[in-house]
């Protein structure tokens, strides 16, 4: 089992497995993407150059099938301003469509047709 956080902190050690971690993610070339919902943040693990209906379609299908738009923000902005109305305020909330390149820490809210334009058969 790995040490615990006091045995580190008692052996004056410092864990390595972030920078581990953040090596393994560069090196796979994997970003993150966040959604989020009036109760809960979720965060989605892609492939850096993913489009934005990829994107969607890494939490359903139907997203991707269906998918209309991307209202997207960055994190750091969010961090810096302190909230969504303020980064809105500021201009730095923009609506993109399929083929957006998805950037690391965008926070993107996925609009869609939940029929997903599939075709009735006859």
């Amino acid at each position: 089992a790995p040490p615990s956080s006091a045995a580190l902190h008692s052996n004056r050690s410092v864990s390595i497995l972030p920078k581990i971690v953040q090596h393994g993610y560069k090196s796979l070339r994997l970003i993150h993407f966040f959604t989020t919902g009036t109760d809960e943040v979720k965060c989605w693990t892609i492939r850096n150059g993913t489009n934005a209906q990829r994107a969607a379609g890494t939490i359903h299908s139907d997203m991707e099938r269906g998918f209309i738009c991307a209202e997207t923000m960055h994190y750091r902005d969010f961090h810096r301003l302190g909230s969504e109305a303020e980064v809105t305020k500021a201009g730095l909330k923009a609506m993109q469509g399929k083929n957006y390149i998805v950037e690391d820490g965008d926070i993107i809210f996925f609009k869609f047709n939940a029929a997903g334009g599939s075709k009735k058969k006859k």
